[in-house]
């Protein structure tokens, strides 16, 4: 079972497995074993997940789903399938964090009348120094 946070656990019977080989460095140890871990995962018939965290995730990582739907995590990080297996997990725990809380929406605010008449002095007084700045009309 995936514990993502108390409120959403999915069942491992979600999660369909396959193993190929490892690229990369590590001798015969390489073309011996499959030790690459790619997890495959349907959220759309996952119900585990909320409603609106669902949709906040399939929203965000809308570009990581084949056509069907499922999302395909893989990890050839470590020499043996079970620490690639806990990698995928981990990964999926992370996506799903992401979007677990709904973002708080921006209210718009206005600036108070103090900071305006600041801002508005302070405009002033820069006005006036650089007009000091300026070389001195003929009429002066």
């Amino acid at each position: 079972m995936l514990t993502v946070n108390h409120f959403i656990e999915i069942e491992e019977t979600e999660f369909e497995f396959s193993f190929a080989r490892s690229g990369g460095p590590g001798g015969q140890n390489v073309n011996k074993v499959n030790s690459k871990a790619v997890m495959r995962w349907d959220p759309h018939l996952s119900q585990a997940m909320p409603p609106g965290v669902r949709q906040r995730f399939l929203d965000r990582y809308q570009s990581r789903f084949t056509k069907d739907g499922v999302l395909i995590l893989q990890s050839q990080k470590y020499r043996d399938q079970g620490r690639n297996i806990t990698d995928c997990m981990d990964r999926l725990r992370e996506m799903i964090l992401a979007v677990a809380v709904p973002p708080i929406k921006r209210r718009p605010s206005t600036p108070s009348k103090g900071a305006k008449q600041r801002r508005l002095k302070t405009k002033k007084e820069n006005s006036t120094k650089k007009q000091f700045r300026q070389r001195p009309s003929r009429d002066d």
